[in-house]
């Protein structure tokens, strides 16, 4: 009799346990009518958020869909375990690192995923998911088992607009940001991605259709989000309000909506996506493991301080690193690699045809300043008023009148990178990378790293020679770091010739190398053994990063430059790694002068998107 006494009240804390299903729309921005998007007709999702907690200013971990769906497995941001902050990385995954599946089928849930993943990490998908395919439904569990499922919609995937859709929105009707032209493709393209997102709404009222035939709309929490934001140009990649501003709805039926402000609250405070693992653990009253680095939102009061933490680093072949933070009003940018601009050519995003308009017209100089700036070198910092300035095109970094935001916010951002250790220093495939090494003592010095980034971006000439000082230091990051501050100085570094000339001479490390190479290859007298390193760097085979970092080093220079070895970089063009062939064949048509904004490169030439489902 004991023993049934247990089972029974195992049921019956089982059954106090709400069902959870969690749809998220690929790509998807917050484009809903009950978002106040006026072209769109949403009408599923309005009426589910109708009854729900509607988050207005929810933002992903970053604005690409691999790092961000990490942070989405495992409460984690994925700069605090390189290399999951880069663009189809694989980042392994200590057996602490618990995910929120493992933890609500240890409570007993029966937990399903369909069926994208793209986590980012070295998953066992069948160890953490019940099941794990395009199958994937709450009604292959046994009885009244609670449950966790997961629906991924992928058709509002950005490729969607490298097909012919049909085009149920007019584009005269759409709103085009001020850092875009107003031309014919970007209307297009903004007026055909409101056909995409009906397809979710109707697949949202599927599901909730489902939930109501098997009488389960009392006992399911739902969620809707997206990975991150938009599609069109300067969204997705770029740690700007289109790229990070992502839905978040919360619906919770009466027996479970005390965890949350009541039903039909909008909550106008930032939060980030990297609290719905918590969350979910929440709602299934578990034990949030340790690690999770944002506290979940039930139960918990949204102030008028809080504030949202996002990155950027590689995307696909091109890297960068940016971070950023948004309070209540305010979003301050932080740029570690000014010199680039953000319209580095990124050979997937430029099937779109946003951007190959995008930069048509900034080839025939018809962009006002704020539309050119995407393709030029940037601040070290950016400040935006997202009231007065929705379209982040007036910076107010550096305005004395904004001073107290911009220092509160950068003060804010470096003690989030601190506290989260942020691995964006390190180069890709550095024995630091990840959670566990980059913490151990004397692995990485980020507190020293975060100054020495603040000297390097000023870009003032004076820091030359305190720059130059520090190519010596034993730590390879820093001599990294410190060469970069020289390529950001460009021509101006040349007081530092000898120092550049002399560690390139012993340098060992090939990231610091290549960082040496593109500073010489400014400022030398003779670029030619510079330019030669860089060009065995990209083309020899070697590690992907780089080989990488290499072609965007020869990208920033002159192109006639380059003359004498088109060939060799065009050879990397039939590269089996996608990204290394992109990079080569971009550069070899620019040095050619063949390259135009619509040239489709490998690997994606040989693909029929419109063809596409």
């Amino acid at each position: 009799m004991q023993s049934d006494g247990n089972a029974r009240r195992s049921r019956e804390r089982m059954m106090d346990r709400p069902n959870i299903v969690w749809i998220v729309g690929e790509d998807c921005p917050p484009r809903f009518g009950c978002y106040g998007d006026e072209p769109a007709s949403t009408p599923n999702i309005d009426a589910l958020a109708a009854h729900a907690v509607v988050f207005e200013q929810a933002y992903s971990a970053a604005p690409v869909c691999a790092p961000s769906r990490f942070s989405l497995l495992t409460g984690v941001v994925p700069e605090a375990h390189g290399p999951a902050h880069h663009m189809r990385a694989e980042a392994p995954l200590p057996p602490w690192m618990t995910t929120y599946p493992e933890v609500l089928r240890a409570l007993g849930y029966y937990c399903t995923n369909n069926a994208k993943t793209d986590y980012n990490a070295a998953v066992d998908e069948a160890r953490i998911w019940d099941e794990c395919s395009p199958h994937g439904h709450w009604r292959g569990r046994g009885g009244d088992q609670p449950f966790l499922a997961v629906f991924n919609f992928d058709d509002t995937h950005e490729s969607a607009l490298f097909r012919d859709l049909p085009r149920e929105v007019d584009p005269a009707a759409v709103r085009v940001p001020a850092y875009l032209p107003d031309c014919e493709d970007i209307r297009h393209e903004f007026s055909d991605y409101y056909s995409v997102i009906r397809r979710f709404d109707g697949f949202v009222g599927d599901l909730v259709a489902q939930l109501a035939e098997d009488g389960l709309t009392d006992s399911t929490v739902v969620l809707l989000s997206s990975d991150h934001g938009g599609v069109n140009p300067r969204s997705k990649r770029h740690c700007y309000e289109e790229g990070l501003h992502v839905p978040l709805i919360v619906a919770a039926p009466d027996a479970y909506a005390g965890a949350l402000p009541h039903r039909g609250t909008r909550v106008p405070t930032p939060v980030s996506t990297v609290s719905i693992p918590a969350t979910i653990i929440e709602f299934a009253r578990g034990e949030v493991p340790g690690h999770m680095q944002v506290p979940g939102l039930t139960r918990r009061e949204c102030r008028a301080e809080d504030m949202a933490f996002s990155a950027r680093d590689r995307m696909d072949e091109r890297y960068d690193m940016v971070r950023t933070v948004r309070d209540a009003r305010f979003r301050y940018i932080r740029n570690f690699m000014p010199h680039r601009p953000c319209g580095q050519h990124v050979s997937f995003a430029w099937l779109g045809a946003g951007y190959q308009a995008w930069e048509r017209e900034f080839l025939a100089g018809r962009l006002t300043d704020a539309q050119r700036r995407f393709f030029q070198p940037r601040p070290e910092a950016e400040l935006y008023d997202l009231v007065d300035d929705p379209d982040e095109v007036v910076n107010l970094a550096g305005d004395p009148r904004y001073r107290e935001h911009e220092e509160r916010l950068a003060r804010a951002l470096r003690e989030h990178m601190l506290a989260v250790g942020d691995n964006g220093f390190l180069p890709e495939g550095a024995a630091a990378e990840g959670y566990g090494p980059s913490r151990r003592p004397g692995a990485y010095d980020l507190a020293r790293l975060l100054d020495l980034a603040d000297v390097a971006t000023a870009r003032r000439p004076e820091n030359a020679a305190p720059l130059a000082a520090q190519l010596d230091d034993p730590d390879p990051v820093v001599r990294r770091w410190a060469a970069l501050g020289l390529v950001m100085l460009g021509r101006q570094a040349a007081p530092a010739l000898a120092a550049l000339d002399a560690r390139f001479g012993t340098e060992t490390d090939d990231a610091v190398r290549v960082a040496l190479a593109e500073a010489l290859a400014a400022v030398s007298p003779d670029p030619g053994p510079a330019l030669d390193h860089l060009v065995d760097a990209a083309t020899v085979g070697g590690r992907r990063p780089i080989r990488l970092e290499a072609l965007s080093a020869l990208t920033a220079l002159d192109p006639r430059s380059l003359t004498g070895r088109v060939h060799e970089i065009g050879a990397s063009a039939a590269d089996p790694d996608p990204y290394i062939a992109g990079a080569a064949a971009y550069l070899a048509l620019r040095i050619e002068g063949r390259y135009t904004p619509g040239t489709v490169l490998p690997p994606w030439s040989g693909i029929d998107f419109r063809a596409a489902r």
